[in-house]
């Protein structure tokens, strides 16, 4: 990939954008045979050699009340993905998230990506939220 309009492209060609801003695009993925939904995030980072990278992730649930060191177990014992915090509305979320430096992305690579991400945070979100579908 050489860059995020690329991917930008790619993705809008397969999914309806819900949010489509320069360096940010968003759409719901259908999981659990489509009983449920799951808010996918794109967005180009720069790593610290100025490198484009992309971030795919997906909110999995409010921070207030996790066990850190359950969530660092987690982070630890995955192959793909990591949990990470950030702000949703103000206020401290988990994220599920993965980096890709953007030489070594292929379009089939976003896919699976996304594949792999989306179902995955959609059943952290149903263990933490006792099977609540808010994102």
């Amino acid at each position: 990939m050489q860059s995020f309009e690329q991917i930008r492209s790619h993705v809008n060609a397969r999914h309806k954008l819900r949010i489509n801003d320069p360096y940010l695009i968003c759409f719901d993925m259908l999981t659990d045979g489509g009983q449920r939904h799951q808010g996918i995030y794109l967005t180009e980072l720069e790593d610290e050699d100025r490198g484009k990278v992309l971030r795919v992730s997906t909110p999995v649930g409010p921070l207030t009340g996790m066990d850190c060191k359950r969530c660092l177990r987690f982070n630890w014992e995955q192959r793909v993905g990591f949990l990470a915090v950030s702000d949703l509305d103000g206020s401290p979320y988990l994220h599920l998230c993965e980096n890709r430096p953007y030489e070594l992305l292929t379009l089939e690579e976003i896919d699976k990506l996304i594949q792999e991400i989306g179902p995955l945070g959609d059943k952290l979100e149903q263990s933490i939220s006792a099977g609540g579908d808010a994102f």
